[in-house]
């Protein structure tokens, strides 16, 4: 099965790839490449974090073979990391940069799958003063990003049949604690507290109601589309492997 891995930059993409492949995994595990090369690829020791993506580049991206345990067996699931710039959604940037746009747009039209990776707004970040609210867009502004992200999904995504939507650096969020989340919401084959719907439903409840219109024209539109939303965090495995899970699930099978 193929997916893409996609949200604008400064959306913690990065940090969630590397600790996704860190070796204490449970249930989802990086196959390619290997935990030491993608942190070579993508940490900086001298900063003490990831690297953020080079503000030059119109688009980069990685390959990447993740394999969800489940009870049924193993599943791969081959992953095209695609970062984008905002000037990417322009007809100008468009017309200027046609094969940048054919490549992101071919990736797309072939994946059955998206994780698409969106930033919490200012509004409902915790009061904190290591916390710089500036790095954070508005509410509106979050609303004007998700409306490009459906439009896109819409029109140029035709085979896609899972989004998986994570809210991320929830760790940030006002009210949000990461452990009793993770009890509400994690991935217990046989004793979950949770059906995939009702995490879905309590996740949207509380997370996602400032675009719960653009959500319902989105599963309206587009026929056979199935839209989960997540929160995850680097701080917390299982909220982390929560989407991979989910859409190892339901994917077409590939051993």
């Amino acid at each position: 099965m193929s997916i893409i891995y996609i949200g604008d930059r400064e959306t913690g993409k990065t940090s969630l790839a590397l600790e996704l492949a860190n070796p204490s995994s449970q249930n989802v595990h990086v196959l390619y490449p290997p935990y030491s090369q993608l942190k070579a690829l993508l940490y900086r020791d001298d900063l003490g974090r990831t690297q953020s993506t080079d503000a030059n580049l119109a688009t980069y991206d990685r390959n990447i073979e993740v394999e969800v345990t489940l009870p049924a067996g193993s599943k791969k699931i081959h992953t095209t990391w695609i970062d984008t710039p905002g000037e990417i959604w322009r007809s100008s940037w468009q017309k200027t940069n046609p094969e940048l746009w054919n490549t992101f747009l071919e990736a797309a039209r072939n994946s059955e799958g998206v994780l698409l990776i969106v930033p919490p707004y200012r509004e409902i970040i915790r009061p904190d003063d290591r916390i710089d609210l500036d790095d954070f867009v508005t509410q509106q502004q979050w609303i004007h990003r998700f409306d490009r992200w459906v439009d896109f999904f819409q029109h140029d995504c035709p085979r896609i049949k899972h989004i998986a939507l994570c809210l991320n650096k929830a760790d940030l969020i006002c009210g949000v604690d990461l452990k009793q989340e993770a009890q509400q919401l994690a991935y217990h084959p046989y004793n979950a507290r949770k059906n995939w719907m009702q995490r879905h439903d309590y996740v949207f409840k509380r997370f996602f109601q400032p675009v719960r219109s653009q959500l319902a024209q989105l599963n309206q539109r587009a026929s056979g589309l199935a839209v989960k939303c997540f929160i995850t965090s680097i701080q917390n495995r299982e909220l982390l492997e929560l989407p991979w899970i989910y859409l190892g699930t339901y994917l077409q099978h590939e051993s």
